[in-house]
C-alpha cells in the first residue's frame, strides 16, 4: 500500500481531473476572446484593445521577439513536461453591459448601495 505513493496520487489525480465537474457551480460570462496561442498579431492586438501608447506597443513588440529566442532552462533538472504556448489563451476579458441610466433616476438609493 506504501510502496509507491506517488503513483497512487498520481493515479488519483488523473482520475480527478479526467471527469468532468459534477457539483454543478458554473458561471456563464459571455466574454471577448482571442484565438489561443501566441503570436505577434496577438502581442499586437491585445495592445491595440488596451489602447496602449506607440512606446508600450514596442516595447511589447520587442519583449516578444526576445522571447521567441528563449530556451526553457534546463538548470533545475525537474521533470516536467514543456509548456505548450500555443494552447494558452493569452486574452478574455468579459463583455460589460450598459448600465441602466434609467434605471439610475427611478431608484436613486438602490443604485448608489449596488
Amino acid at each position: 500500500m506504501a510502496e509507491n505513493p506517488t503513483n497512487e496520487s498520481g493515479v488519483i489525480l488523473d482520475t480527478i481531473v479526467a471527469n468532468p465537474y459534477k457539483y454543478g457551480f458554473r458561471t456563464d460570462i459571455e466574454s471577448e476572446e482571442f484565438e489561443k496561442g501566441l503570436n505577434l498579431e496577438i502581442v499586437q492586438k491585445i495592445s491595440q484593445k488596451k489602447a496602449e501608447p506607440q512606446f508600450l506597443k514596442q516595447f511589447r513588440e520587442k519583449a516578444f521577439k526576445s522571447w521567441q529566442k528563449m530556451t526553457e532552462p534546463s538548470w533545475a533538472y525537474l521533470n516536467v513536461p514543456s509548456i505548450d504556448f500555443d494552447s494558452i489563451q493569452y486574452y478574455s476579458v468579459p463583455k460589460t453591459k450598459k448600465k441602466n441610466r434609467q434605471l439610475r433616476r427611478r431608484r436613486p438609493r438602490t443604485s448608489k448601495d449596488f
